[in-house]
This record gives C-alpha cells, sequence and structure tokens, in this order.
C-alpha cells in the first residue's frame, strides 16, 4: 500500500514537473520521493528472507538519492 502511494507520488510530481516545463522546481521532492520508494522496496525484498542482491543494492541506492536530493535542496 505504502509503494504504491510513492510510486503515484513520483509519477504525478515528475509528470507535474514535465507539463509545466519546470525541472528545478520539484526536482528534490521528486527525488525525496524516488529514494523513499526505493529504499521501502529495498526493506520489503529484505523481510522476505530473500538473501539476494536486490534487497542491499536498493539501500544503497535510495541512501545515493537521498544525499542528492538534500544535495540539490541546499544548492537552491
Amino acid at each position: 500500500m505504502v509503494r504504491i502511494i510513492l510510486a503515484i507520488v513520483v509519477i504525478v510530481l515528475s509528470s507535474y514537473s514535465l507539463i509545466t516545463k519546470s525541472k528545478t522546481e520539484l526536482m528534490p521532492y521528486c527525488l525525496f520521493f524516488l529514494g523513499t520508494l526505493i529504499l521501502v522496496t529495498g526493506l520489503a525484498e529484505l523481510q522476505k528472507n530473500r538473501e539476494g542482491f536486490v534487497g542491499y543494492m536498493s539501500i544503497v541506492v535510495s541512501l545515493f538519492v537521498f544525499f542528492v536530493s538534500i544535495k540539490i535542496f541546499l544548492m537552491q
């Protein structure tokens, strides 16, 4: 349920940014929600007791996306 809501938020923010052609205003928020979506997906994979690479890699990628989001947010 949380993944669906986060996915809808990311799609809405990205679509609005594409339609209005204002790519820099909503980019930190879109990246923040995208990082949260990737983090939730990675944690869900780890909770399924899958000893795969996908869960850990998703968490690493989400941390990188959070870092980029904070960096962009501070530059504005």
